[in-house]
């Protein structure tokens, strides 16, 4: 008969191992998605022996990849998520965490996609305030005006290119009607990693965006927060960017995904 102590041990030996690969795991990010050994050690706290041991093995099994110097999570990893979401509706997996920035900000949450030259809103959660912006599924809008088409074309350069290639209608007296005015903001929102616009689509009106990745690293959406200006002035808008981030974040974790490159 095996001592009690023993078969207690050898019950929670396993555990501890998947608890350490879980750390190694969840010390990668969107803002952080390639690590050195020493960072990760570093985020995790784990002895550095057992750092470099488990990540060998898990390279080993791709549930991680080299990249260069550095650590970044496997491909293998990405497969098994992309199979975890199949099939699941995005409104379905998509609405905690709209609910949650709308609750973090206040201000109506949305999901876009592009759709045939336009952006297409496939989710969202509204603010509670009695003053907004109307927004519903399914809701189509231009892609050149406002944060969430901002995001869309600067993370997909054929859908920019065709864009910036035909008229850019002027919905206000601040819609961005220039070709190669856009052009720059699209380089700058992929350098900042978000878009923050007032009054492009509507007068009165300001949003903030950022994008949401696939599987395979490949832009999935743009995560938006919408509302009137007279709520969302310009310095509103900015402390509203790391929030937004997190939760972009947090979406791409939910639908599968992870950062490009």
């Amino acid at each position: 008969m095996v001592p009690e102590d023993e078969t207690d041990s050898s019950k929670r030996k396993p555990l501890l191992v998947l608890g350490k690969i879980t750390e190694i795991l969840d010390a990668f990010s969107l803002s952080r998605p390639v690590l050195t050994l020493g960072e990760i050690q570093q985020a995790t706290g784990i002895p550095a022996s057992t750092v470099q041991r488990l990540v060998s093995n898990m390279v080993v099994e791709g549930l991680l990849d080299r990249a260069g110097e550095g650590i970044r999570i496997g491909a293998r990893m990405a497969s098994w998520a992309a199979t975890a979401v199949s099939g699941v509706d995005v409104l379905t997996l998509a609405q905690p965490v709209l609910r949650s920035l709308r609750d973090r900000t206040g201000e109506t949450a949305c999901l876009f996609r592009a759709e045939q030259g336009h952006r297409v809103c496939v989710a969202v959660a509204e603010t509670r305030h009695a003053l907004r912006r109307e927004m519903h599924v399914g809701k189509i809008m231009p892609l050149h005006a406002g944060s969430a088409g901002r995001v869309l074309l600067a993370w997909d350069a054929e859908l920019a290119e065709a864009v910036l290639a035909g008229p850019l209608e002027a919905l206000t007296g601040t819609t961005v009607t220039s070709p190669e005015a856009l052009r720059g903001l699209l380089d700058r929102t992929r350098r900042d990693g978000y878009a923050i616009t007032a009054a492009e689509r509507d007068d009165g009106a300001s949003g903030l965006a950022a994008p949401v990745f696939g599987a395979g690293g490949e832009l999935a959406g743009a995560l938006a927060v919408s509302g009137p200006t007279i709520r969302m002035s310009r310095s509103c808008c900015e402390r509203w960017v790391e929030p937004l981030l997190e939760h972009a974040e947090r979406l791409t974790g939910v639908l599968g995904g992870r950062p490009p490159g």
